[in-house]
């Protein structure tokens, strides 16, 4: 075996009373088959919260005393004398544990028995612990890997006795690169030239080529969006717009593209207006804090207030961290080893950040002017023209006053204007009129000022913050109304804890400077949280599931790693090469273990049925924004233009009407902009696009951690039956039409092998003919209405919405 390069983080002092004492056997993993085990079907009644019986199951030494009935909970060396298993194995309910719902499978009470007899050793949660110095482990078929991250494949695979199953075909793969990395399938034409010289070097020169290609951005930036929920309206009835939010998504794809280091991404974005460096990109970025929900007339402002900070803290811990401390707003974790103060203390550090807006002032904290100094001619113009028109107000008024009840009642409405424009000089003083004249002329005179100006550029972000916040506190019961303990800034003891170094108070300042020091926090070498989040989450895109399942939970409730020694390699790579995120996506994409066919084995499937240990790759069908995005780029109709405004997808009259105000806030784009990738579709909270949705679109109002994969009736109506769908058939006839001419079976070949990257087989083709002969003979369709029939069954077929 051989080291790699690791990086330390600093040591924790445990105050949780969790011993840290030697592992148990290889086949029970007390973090993986134990302590999940404790924390879901005993903590409620036995955790940091609650001790039934004066026993915490998070404590081993309440494990080895004498609980209140006199005996001891466990026996160490001794499962058949443990309290604990006999409860959990007698079938008289009044003593069975737990009390309450389904008893303990026998796996699980085998592996606590397992690990009661091998000493009842408890070992820190793997997530609580820093990232391990990690050795690469040695395997018997060397030959297979390809890079490191199949050694920790294999190496497990064969402590099982199993074998990974063979390579998916060449085209297949190539196909599969094509989506993953860049969202979009490869022509056939182009799979074609691959295979024409294909082997390991131009492997790895399509990948380069892939990571290098700024499609990418368009693919994982939503990737990212989902994880921030992102979206681009404040949600409630009125569900009002948040101008430039899409700068915020493209600021994503950029970064993305021109992988930007993840520990800088971050920065930015938690304090991308305290750097040192403060660019249109940081200040970008602050739109992060802009993306929630946001009640334009809450009951409880105060209430408010706080929900607002708690998706803040629920964003970045789950997002940045994997760490559910929202949990921890009204109690302490009952779960996990985080206190109501850690939960304050977080929020300290954020209590400059201003709500989104006011209902009478939409603007002002979310629009950042990138030119203070036009914004202040801006401003200037516009704080004239206020007085200017109070004053013309405050004149028409004394005219109006003086004119006949029709002529008031006229002014009243959308004639008053022209009412104004002819009559208001014969009911005022000569003087007066003058003044009005003269007004209004300066009036027409700032509008022409103002047009000479260049435009005003503002992105969404922390326009305005509070630079002197008020204290923070810790809240009873959650509740804003109810302070107790002052707080100040602090991190997680979980995660180390300590007192941050907080810049000191100035007269001048914008902001407290707090963000910053928690920015250089999360985006720090020694913070272990961070690398094996994002990691995790690249992981996920490629193989379907994170190494840790729960994206968003590495603690106690969360699923434990099916590789733990493999995250924390990919982390420390990660920061070894400085956080840029494409150096994880190519040892992935790489690796033998990512190119693996998803073909089943029975003898693995009967060990490892949920496939755990990566015998092979996982069957995935593509997202939504993929199932829209490549029937377009099929159907020749995809705009590759990059970046700018969302655009509006057309939507039915039935969809406009499922808003509280009907069409309310939904644009009108032209043909080419509707064409565009998904990912600058406009996401309105209350109007998602049916298209997108039925395939699984994520709920925008929380951070998604990995959405489901469904497969439902509602995705083959929509794909059969949907407008637009039938729109890209006829588009695809078409482009088979000039690429195949009008012979019939050489626009089924034509039409499959665009639609599936690769050459029809003959007895495919004659299905797709043969179903255009019935539509025809039995059902009397047109010959047109026939052939684009054949292309939208084309469209539908699975070997196009999956990736294998």
């Amino acid at each position: 075996m051989f080291r790699v390069p690791f990086f330390f983080a600093p040591a924790v002092s445990l105050t949780w009373a969790l011993l840290s004492l030697p592992c148990v056997a290889d086949d029970v993993d007390f973090a993986r088959d134990v302590q999940t085990t404790l924390a879901r079907r005993c903590y409620a009644c036995h955790g940091p919260d609650q001790q039934e019986g004066s026993l915490r199951f998070d404590q081993r030494s309440t494990l080895l005393s004498e609980a209140d009935s006199g005996v001891a909970a466990i026996v160490p060396g001794h499962a058949d004398q443990s309290e604990l298993i006999r409860r959990i194995r007698t079938d008289d309910e009044g003593e069975r544990m737990p009390p309450e719902g389904k008893p303990l499978t026998e796996e699980e009470i085998r592996h606590l028995s397992k690990w009661i007899d091998d000493g009842a050793a408890f070992q820190r949660h793997w997530a609580f612990q820093p990232v391990r110095a990690t050795t690469i482990p040695e395997v018997a078929d060397k030959r297979w890997c390809r890079t490191a991250v199949d050694r920790f494949v294999l190496h497990r695979l064969e402590a099982e006795n199993l074998q990974p199953v063979s390579e998916a075909p060449t085209a297949q793969l190539i196909r599969r690169v094509y989506l993953d990395v860049v969202g979009l399938p490869p022509s056939p034409e182009t799979v074609q030239q691959w295979l024409d010289d294909w082997n390991d070097d131009s492997y790895q020169l399509l990948i380069d080529r892939l990571l290098a290609n700024p499609a990418l951005g368009d693919k994982w930036a939503r990737a990212w969006l989902d994880v921030v929920r992102y979206a681009e309206t404040n949600s409630y009835e009125r569900d009002g717009l948040k101008p430039n939010a899409w700068k915020y998504r493209d600021y994503v794809i950029r970064s993305f593209n021109t992988d930007k280091p993840y520990n800088q991404f971050v920065r930015e974005q938690i304090a991308g207006d305290e750097l040192d460096e403060v660019t249109t990109d940081s200040l970008t970025a602050t739109g992060y804090y802009r993306l929630g929900l946001w009640d334009d007339e809450p009951a409880d402002p105060k209430q408010a207030e706080f929900d607002g900070l708690d998706d803040l803290v629920t964003t970045t811990s789950q997002g940045l961290l994997g760490l559910t401390l929202n949990c921890a707003r009204c109690h302490d974790h009952k779960i996990d080893p985080l206190t109501q103060q850690d939960y304050y203390s977080l929020v300290a550090f954020m209590r400059d950040v201003t709500p989104y807006a006011r209902r009478s002032d939409l603007l002002t904290f979310n629009q950042i002017d990138l030119d203070p100094e036009l914004a202040a001619r801006y401003e200037s113009l516009n704080r004239r023209r206020k007085e200017l028109q109070k004053q013309t107000r405050k004149i028409e008024k004394l005219g109006i006053a003086n004119m006949p009840a029709p002529d008031q009642r006229a002014t009243e409405g959308p004639e008053r204007g022209q009412v104004l424009k002819d009559k208001l000089h014969q009911y005022l003083p000569q003087d007066q009129f003058v003044t009005y004249t003269s007004l209004k002329q300066e009036l027409s005179d700032l509008d022409s000022k103002q047009r000479k100006l260049p435009p005003r550029e503002t992105v969404l972000g922390l326009a305005q913050l509070h630079p002197d916040p008020e204290p923070t506190h810790i809240l009873l019961r959650g509740s804003p109304h109810s302070p107790g303990d002052l707080v100040q800034p602090a991190f997680p003891k979980l995660l180390g804890g300590g007192t941050p170094n907080l810049p000191s108070e100035q007269a001048t300042a914008r902001s407290t400077g707090r963000r910053r020091v928690l920015a250089d926090w999360l985006a720090s070498d020694d913070n272990w949280m961070t690398a094996r989040v994002i990691v995790n989450r690249i992981w996920l895109h490629y193989f379907g599931r994170g190494i840790v399942r729960s994206p968003n939970n590495f603690g106690l409730m969360g699923d434990p790693p099916t590789h733990p020694l493999l995250i924390d390699y990919l982390a420390s790579e990660l920061i070894r090469n400085e956080w840029q995120l494409k150096s994880v996506h190519r040892m992935i994409l790489l690796s033998s273990t990512y190119r693996l066919s998803t073909q089943r084995d029975e003898a693995a499937a009967q060990r490892d049925p949920a496939n755990d240990l990566f015998w092979r790759q996982n069957l995935r069908r593509l997202s939504a924004e993929q199932v829209r995005d490549a029937v377009l780029a099929v159907s020749g109709q995809l705009n590759h233009e990059r970046y700018g405004a969302s655009m509006f997808p057309q939507l039915s009259a039935e969809v406009l009407a499922s808003q509280s105000r009907p069409g309310s806030g939904w644009g009108q784009s032209t043909a080419a902009e509707r064409s565009k990738r998904s990912i600058y579709i406009h996401v309105k909270r209350s109007l998602p696009v049916p298209l997108l949705s039925v395939f699984d679109f994520p709920d925008t109002d929380i951070s998604c951690e990995a959405r489901f994969l469904t497969t439902q009736p509602g995705q083959a109506l929509t794909l059969l039956n949907s407008a637009w769908m039938q729109r890209q058939a006829a588009y695809l006839l078409e482009r088979v039409q000039r690429d195949a001419g009008d012979n019939l079976r050489q626009q089924a070949a034509r039409c499959l092998e665009l639609v599936l990257s690769r050459p029809p087989r003959t007895e495919d083709v004659k299905q797709l003919t043969d179903l255009v002969h019935r539509l025809r003979q039995r059902h009397g369709l047109s010959e047109t209405h026939a052939r684009q029939a054949m292309c939208l069954v084309a469209l539908n077929l699975n070997e196009f919405l999956y990736l294998d």
